[in-house]
C-alpha cells in the first residue's frame, strides 16, 4: 500500500474490466507497441533530459479512487499529494500536504494544518476543502470508496473549518492517521464526475494535481508520460519528463535498457541481474524488498451473508491438510533454486525490512520441512492413499489441486513444479493453472490454491484488514476488500485491537500475534521474501533516491523520492545517491500505513513481481 486493495462490486469491476480491456490485464508476453516512433536518441539531441522507466503492469485506472496496482498507485504519489508522506531514511511520517497533525486528548479529534504553498497544476490553491471532500465522497460514495475505502471506514465526519485546517472525528481511536494512504484530488476537477466506479480519469490531459509531476499522455499498454511540476512546494523534478513505457516481455525490457532505450528496469530475474552487473554503465540494484511471496489455500468462498460459492476442494477446509500441504514444501529450495538467493525465506507475514512488525514463528511453533510429517497428518485427516498410491478425498476420488499461477511469472512455474513433485510424493496431484489474468477465478472463488504475494508498507494495518470477516464481500455478486475469503473471529478481534492501539510497541505485540494467529491457521504459506531486483543507466541516471536509503528500492516506493530526486546524468551533479532535500522538515512522528495486482480493487496486489503498494 500501499498498501491497500479493497472494496467495490463485481458489477464495478466488470465496467472496469469493460473500460481497460483484456489486455490491461496481462501482466507480461511480449512487447507492446513502441512508446516514440521517433528514435530515442532524438530526444537527446533535442536537448530534453527524458527518464524513462520500463514497466511489466498494465495501468487498471487513472482514477484515484479506483486504482489497484503498483504502477497506477505509483503515478498518483507522484501526480497527487497525500496529508502525509514517509521519510525515506527511516519511514517515520513527514509532511506532505498537511505540515503538521495532533489529536484531541482522547484521540478521537484530528486536527491537520494545510500548508499555504500547494497548488493544482491549473493554478488553483490546494486547500483543506479539497481533502474534507475526497475524504467525504469516500465515505458517502461507494464507488470512490473502492481502492481506498478502509481508511475512511472508522470516520465519523470530516470537514474544513478555514483554508489551512482539516478536522477529521473518529468513531473510536485509529492509530494509522499519520499515514492515510490516500490521494487528496482538486475538488472543482472531481465534483464533475457522475459516477466514480465507471471514471477512469483517461481523457482530458493534462491532469490537474499538486504532485511533483503533471501527467500530460496516456495509451492503454504502451506509456504514460509526465512532466515535472514546476509550481511544486518541494522543488520541481530534475528531469524534463518521465515516462513509463509498457513491456509484456522482461527480457524484451532488459534488452531495451542494454541498447539504452529505457533509464530503468525492475522485477529482474537472477538471470537478468547477473547478465547486467557485467553491462557497462549500467548499476544494479538488489535490495531487501517490501514483499512477501505465499502460497494461499481457498478457505472456502463465502459472502458476507452467509452464502458460499465457489468451488474450492473441500479438503482444505480441514486444518490438518493445509497444514500437510505446507510441510510439504521446502522452502530453502524455493529460495536457493528460485530465486536464486535473492530472497530471503519466509514464514511471517510481513518482510523482515519492517523489524517492529517482523515476526518469526517460535522453534516448537514451526512447520518444518517434513514430507513423512505430513503423509502421517494427511492419514490422520483420512486422506488415504488408494491402490495406486493417489490420495483420495470423501468422494473417493484422487485429489488433484488447481494452483493458479501468473502465466508470465517465472517463478511461479518453477515452484509450480516442486509442488508437483512435493505433493505428488505425497499422492497428491497438482494442476497448474497458468493465466495472464487470474483474477476472474480468484474472485469467484473458482480455484484450489494460488500463488499470492502484497507489497507492504511500513504500517501493516492494510495488509491484516485483507484477512478480516469484514472484508468479505456482501453477496457472491459483489466484491469485497478480501485477498482469500480468510473469517476468523480471533484475528478480527486482534485486528481491532491493534487498530486502536496507540502505543508503537504494544501495537507491534498484537500485530504479531495476528501473524501468529494467521500461521497457525495455516491459510497462508509464506515462502520467500524476494529482494528488489532492479537495474538503471549511470549514463542517463547519476542519483536516484533508494527507500530505505541505506539498502532499498527505487520502483514502487512509499512515496515519491526516486524520481522527484533523480538527477540526469547529463546535469554533471553529484553522481553520489542524493537524499530529497527538506524532507525532515517540522516532522511528527506516527505511524505509517501499508500500501501489490490483477484487477484486485482495494484488495488486491495480486503478485506479479511487483504488486500494488
Amino acid at each position: 500500500m500501499d498498501t491497500h486493495d479493497q472494496y467495490g462490486t463485481k458489477g464495478t469491476v466488470r465496467r472496469l474490466l469493460a473500460v481497460a480491456g483484456a489486455a490491461a490485464l496481462t501482466l507480461t508476453v511480449g512487447l507492446v507497441t513502441p512508446l516514440n516512433p521517433a528514435p530515442q536518441q532524438a530526444e537527446a539531441e533535442s536537448g530534453r533530459q527524458v527518464l524513462t522507466v520500463a514497466v511489466a503492469q498494465s495501468v487498471d485506472s487513472l482514477s484515484p479512487f479506483l486504482a489497484a496496482r503498483l504502477v497506477s498507485t505509483s503515478l498518483h504519489r507522484l501526480t497527487y499529494e497525500y496529508l502525509t508522506n514517509y521519510d525515506p531514511k527511516d519511514n517515520h511520517a513527514v509532511p506532505g500536504l498537511a505540515t503538521r497533525w495532533e489529536p484531541s486528548a482522547d484521540k478521537l479529534t484530528w486536527t491537520y494544518t494545510i500548508r499555504d504553498n500547494s497548488k493544482w497544476s491549473d493554478g488553483r490553491q490546494a486547500t483543506a476543502e479539497d481533502a474534507a471532500w475526497t475524504f467525504n465522497t469516500m465515505m458517502t460514495d461507494e464507488g470512490a470508496a473502492t481502492a481506498n475505502g478502509s481508511f475512511v471506514a472508522n470516520f465519523e465526519k470530516v470537514t474544513a473549518p478555514s483554508p489551512t485546517e482539516l478536522v477529521i472525528r473518529l468513531k473510536k481511536p485509529q492509530a494509522t492517521m499519520a499515514a492515510l494512504d490516500v490521494p487528496i484530488v482538486p475538488k472543482h476537477v472531481w465534483e464533475k464526475v457522475d459516477d466514480f466506479s465507471k471514471f477512469n480519469n483517461d481523457k482530458d490531459f493534462p491532469v490537474v494535481g499538486n504532485g511533483p509531476f503533471v501527467l500530460t499522455g496516456y495509451k492503454a499498454d504502451s506509456y504514460v508520460r509526465l512532466r515535472p511540476n514546476k509550481s511544486f512546494w518541494r522543488g520541481a523534478p530534475k528531469f524534463d519528463e518521465l515516462v513509463f513505457k509498457y513491456y509484456k516481455d522482461g527480457d524484451a525490457a532488459v534488452a531495451a535498457l542494454q541498447k539504452g532505450e529505457v533509464s530503468f528496469v525492475s522485477g529482474l530475474t537472477p538471470a537478468q541481474a547477473d547478465a547486467l552487473k557485467s553491462q557497462e554503465n549500467v548499476t544494479v540494484n538488489d535490495a531487501p524488498g517490501r514483499r512477501f511471496y505465499a502460497l494461499a489455500t481457498n478457505p472456502g468462498a463465502r459472502a458476507k451473508n452467509g452464502q458460499k460459492f465457489g468451488d474450492g476442494h473441500e479438503s482444505l477446509l480441514d486444518q490438518k491438510v493445509r497444514r500437510a500441504l505446507f510441510m510439504a514444501v521446502d522452502r530453502r529450495t524455493v529460495v536457493d533454486k528460485v530465486f536464486q538467493g535473492h530472497a530471503e525465506e519466509g514464514e511471517g507475514y510481513i518482510p523482515p525490512r519492517f523489524a517492529p512488525y517482523f515476526w518469526k514463528p517460535a522453534d516448537g511453533q514451526r512447520i518444518p520441512y517434513d514430507p513423512d510429517g505430513a503423509a502421517r497428518l494427511l492419514d490422520e485427516a483420512g486422506y488415504r492413499k488408494n491402490g495406486d498410491g493417489r490420495r483420495v478425498g470423501k468422494n473417493g476420488r484422487p485429489i488433484t489441486y488447481r494452483v493458479l499461477c501468473h502465466a508470465t511469472d517465472p517463478q511461479d512455474k518453477a515452484v509450480g513444479k516442486y509442488l508437483q513433485e512435493w505433493w505428488g510424493e505425497l499422492g497428491i496431484g497438482v494442476s497448474l493453472d497458468c493465466r495472464d489474468n487470474v483474477s476472474d477465478p480468484w474472485l469467484a472463488g473458482e480455484y484450489d490454491l494460488a500463488f499470492d504475494g502484497w507489497s507492504v508498507n511500513p504500517d501493516p494495518d492494510f495488509v491484516l484488514s485483507i484477512h478480516t470477516c469484514a472484508a468479505l464481500p456482501a453477496t457472491p455478486k459483489d466484491i469485497g476488500a478480501t485477498d482469500n475469503f480468510i473469517c476468523d473471529k480471533k484475528f478480527d478481534e486482534l485486528y481491532g485491537r491493534q487498530l486502536a492501539e496507540y502505543d508503537a510497541a504494544k501495537r507491534a505485540v498484537i500485530v504479531k500475534q495476528m501473524e501468529s494467529r494467521l500461521y497457525d491457521t495455516g491459510y497462508m504459506n509464506v515462502m520467500a521474501y524476494p529482494n528488489a531486483v532492479e537495474a538503471y543507466r549511470t549514463d542517463q541516471i547519476a542519483s536516484i533516491t533508494r527507500m530505505p536509503e541505506a539498502a532499498g528500492n527505487i520502483y514502487g516506493q512509499d512515496g515519491y523520492w526516486s524520481w522527484w530526486s533523480a538527477t540526469p546524468a547529463a546535469s554533471g551533479e553529484s553522481s553520489d545517491d542524493s537524499s530529497p532535500t527538506g524532507v525532515i522538515i517540522g516532522i511528527v512522528a506516527g505511524v505509517v500505513v501499508l500500501a501489490g495486482l490483477g484487477v484486485f480493487f482495494a484488495m488486491r496486489r495480486r503478485a506479479t513481481a511487483e504488486d500494488r503498494e
